[in-house]
């Protein structure tokens, strides 16, 4: 009797999450489920979500680890709500996900991990497979242990060392069940362990073994399709926001013709862009990992000085202490990029979390008068161009720039088009010019009021800076009342001018509405989607999400009269919205807020934006 075929579903988006204990590589599994179905044409969007702890006990709710994909055959804009697959590899995965699973979505589970002590570990008092607690869901309970150990036998591996495969039994199982082709995986295993035979072999048949399973059990009644998606010709790869930060500071440096300096402290979650600028030396970048986040920024002040595009990267806590340095950056009015990854606080706070955090900090967060851009990007992708930005805005304005990204987009990942340099925007950096008899260290641009760049060495440009107030034009060190308000308008009105130099804000939708929802941040996407589903009920609701922070787009106020009511959604206790009351007070704005390590969720959004539009 021949096999009947299963039925193959199309499908628009599907979301997949992998979770396990820490050792159990849902990373890489996730990662690898990604690359294919990019290769595959699919549009997708990833947020790896691993816990803080070290080394956290073995099959507890504390050490799960977890990788989210969405993929689709249209835009993705974020890595999904809920998801319609569960991968959970023990008893303590299941426990801490099973809230972020669709009602009938599919949960791939190791039944062999299913032990009673395992069990009782997690905080179950009963076996969750047994006791109908998961009728409302699809289960496929595949002795994943006990068919790896057997697939690798012949291979001559110990329980222990076959056990590490387990991760691509579960992938295969995935890429049959979305009809996905395993040969990328296997190029992968051929390149990781090239110098491992019996690695690359063990994984391999695992990865072959969980396939063929998928294609022989009941459970799987069917299987599933996601076309390709439309996109616009070009070279593209899968790219983690922090690694897009990296660069699109490369970009910068390559067109303005200044060489990179990086001057940074590892914190959590921004040291993969160190580690991503550390790989390209052959490129001219120069890293310093120093010994703290003082000495990193104070060392970047000084290559600045020295006609490199200086930059500094860190989180919040690590911002904190860059406070005094970054206020030496606006009184010298060198070139400095500071890139904050925001992640949950205070103090220590959330380290592996995502909170917009951090604004207020940014925007204030130094001693006396202290301005400084402030911009923010709202996904992986648009780190690269917003990273491009903020060198360009820095160094042709001779200010320092704060590049605000965060955990939630530093770490996830999507496609990247990735664009020529020569089509970039120019960047034209004020270098004086040598033996410049009108040559004053504080001598002015009439328009951006940038003063000139003079590089250390450069014939008749001798001069001198410092943290102590200048005097105008000269340089000369004074405390001079009067001159000390010039320099500090002078100063500000230098941040503000760049108003002149960047987009006007932009709405997506209609200009005129019953609501308008503002964002800023990772939080684009999920408002987007939510709008979306606002607009399709008949609801006159748009969005405008801003990048540009300080100074505002100088149509901000224009687009905010459009509309009957304004709403700021944000991942903390209310500080873009704060900064807008002060700033355009003209407006009655309300706002909506969550403080909980997570993203919005589009529900949520949803109901906000209804009550808002019913209240009276």
């Amino acid at each position: 009797m021949t096999k009947k075929a299963k039925q193959v579903v199309d499908l628009d988006d599907v979301v997949v999450k992998f979770v396990g204990d820490s050792g159990d590589g849902m990373q890489l599994s996730g990662t690898l489920f990604s690359e294919t179905a990019a290769l595959d044409g699919n549009d997708l969007a990833t947020f790896p979500d691993f816990p803080a702890e070290i080394r956290a006990p073995h099959n507890t709710v504390a050490g799960v680890s977890g990788f989210q994909v969405h993929i689709g055959k249209n835009r993705i804009l974020n890595t999904g709500d809920f998801c319609d697959v569960l991968v959970a590899m023990n008893p303590a995965s299941l426990k801490a996900n099973l809230k972020w699973a669709k009602p009938g979505a599919t949960l791939i589970v190791d039944a062999d991990s299913f032990e009673q002590a395992t069990i009782e570990k997690a905080g179950y008092i009963t076996n969750p497979l047994d006791d109908d607690s998961l009728e409302k869901y699809q289960i496929i309970r595949a002795p994943i242990t006990v068919l790896t150990r057997e697939a690798v036998k012949h291979i001559g591996l110990d329980a222990k060392s076959g056990d590490k495969s387990k991760n691509m039994f579960a992938l295969g199982i995935l890429y049959y069940m979305f009809n996905k082709p395993l040969d990328n995986t296997l190029r992968f295993f051929e390149t990781k362990f090239k110098k491992k035979p019996d690695v690359v072999a063990a994984n391999k048949t695992v990865l072959l073994a969980g396939y063929n399973y998928a294609d022989t059990i009941e459970a799987l009644a069917s299987t599933y399709k996601i076309p390709a998606a439309t996109l616009e010709k070009g070279t593209y790869r899968n790219i983690t926001g922090n690694v897009a930060t990296a660069w699109g500071f490369m970009a910068a440096s390559e067109r303005s013709g200044r060489p990179i300096y990086l001057g940074s402290y590892p914190i959590t979650p921004a040291t993969e862009i160190l580690m991503e600028l550390t790989k390209h030396k052959s490129l001219g970048v120069k890293v310093v990992q120093a010994e703290d986040e003082i000495a990193g920024i104070c060392s970047a002040i000084g290559a600045a000085y020295t006609g490199s595009l200086a930059l500094t990267t860190t989180s919040g806590p690590g911002l904190s202490l860059k406070s005094e340095a970054i206020g030496l950056a606006v009184i010298t009015e060198l070139p400095l990029v500071i890139v904050d990854v925001q992640r949950g606080g205070p103090s220590t706070g959330l380290p592996t979390k995502s909170e917009q955090s951090d604004l207020m900090q940014a925007l204030f967060g130094r001693n006396g008068e202290g301005p400084v851009i402030v911009i923010a990007a709202s996904t992986p992708v648009d780190c690269f161009y917003m990273a491009y930005q903020a060198a360009k805005l820095a160094m042709e304005h001779m200010t320092p720039v704060m590049l605000m990204t965060e955990g939630y987009i530093g770490f996830g990942s999507e496609l990247f088009n990735i664009p020529k340099v020569a089509d970039l925007p120019s960047i034209t950096p004020p270098i004086a010019e040598a033996n410049d008899a009108d040559y004053k260290p504080y001598r002015r641009d009439a328009v951006t009021l940038a003063r000139k760049w003079a590089l250390p060495g450069t014939e008749g440009l001798r001069h001198r800076i410092g943290g102590l107030e200048k005097e105008n034009i000269s340089g000369n060190v004074t405390t001079d009342p009067l001159n000390h308000q010039l320099m500090v308008d002078l100063r500000h009105q230098k941040v503000m001018k760049v108003a002149d130099y960047i987009p006007e804000q932009d709405i997506y939708g209609e200009k005129e509405g019953d609501l308008l929802v503002v964002s800023w941040g990772s939080t684009k996407g999920t408002v987007q989607y939510a709008v979306d589903d606002m607009v399709r009920s008949g609801k006159k609701v748009s969005q405008a999400h801003f990048k540009y922070i300080m100074p505002l787009p100088k149509n901000t106020a224009d687009v905010f009269k459009g509309f009957k009511k304004i709403i700021v959604c944000e991942l903390n206790s209310g500080q873009f919205v704060n900064y807008l009351r002060m700033t355009l007070h003209d407006f009655k704005y309300q706002q909506y807020n969550k403080v909980q390590g997570l993203p919005f969720v589009v529900n949520e959004l949803v109901s906000k934006f209804n009550q808002v539009i019913e209240e009276k």
